[in-house]
């Protein structure tokens, strides 16, 4: 192989994984408009048919995509979503390797705080505040199935300092 199609072999190989990169920031990314929509058609976008969702102790999961859609769509989260109900994601740190991928990222919920005392912020009006419900630590696993990216596993864990969430930090950390 000549320097030329090395070259041209390298950035092909970059340009994949710069797509691929910026194709799972975007699945991640929609995943909180998915949660705070309870929408089926976005939540059938974005997870595998067999995906498995972990939400840890003491929190019911689901092991396919239509056992996540019926959580996403329960009786219970749409309760929340009509309190207010805003899910906040980090960015997430990915590590690719070929047509799977795994990621980890911070996740907030976040509420409005009806108790709250009113105050007013100059040029933006009165409100009671928010309250942040629950920091999590989120661990994505991805595949590329038919050319798209899709969540194969997510598992979560609060943020609270011990325990499963530093587990799975300490996992990334590697």
């Amino acid at each position: 192989m000549d320097d030329m199609t090395a070259t041209f072999a390298s950035m092909l190989e970059r340009i994949q994984a710069i797509e691929d990169r910026l194709a799972i920031q975007s699945l991640i990314a929609t995943h909180p408009l998915s949660a705070d929509t309870g929408a089926p058609p976005l939540l059938e976008r974005i997870y595998a048919e067999d995906a498995v969702f972990d939400r840890g102790p003491g929190l019911s999961g689901a092991t396919d995509r239509n056992a996540i859609i019926d959580m996403m769509w329960c009786e219970p989260h749409r309760q929340a979503i009509a309190g207010g109900l805003a899910h906040f994601g980090s960015p997430p740190l990915i590590e690719l390797d070929g047509d799977k991928a795994s990621a980890v990222s911070y996740s907030m919920l976040v509420t409005p705080d009806r108790d709250g005392e009113e105050r007013e912020l100059p040029n933006h009006g009165m409100s009671t505040g928010y309250r942040i419900h629950r920091v999590l630590v989120n661990r994505w696993t991805l595949s590329r199935i038919a050319d798209d990216w899709k969540i194969i596993a997510r598992k979560i864990a609060p943020a609270d300092g011990a325990g499963p969430a530093l587990d799975l930090l300490r996992e990334w950390a590697h």
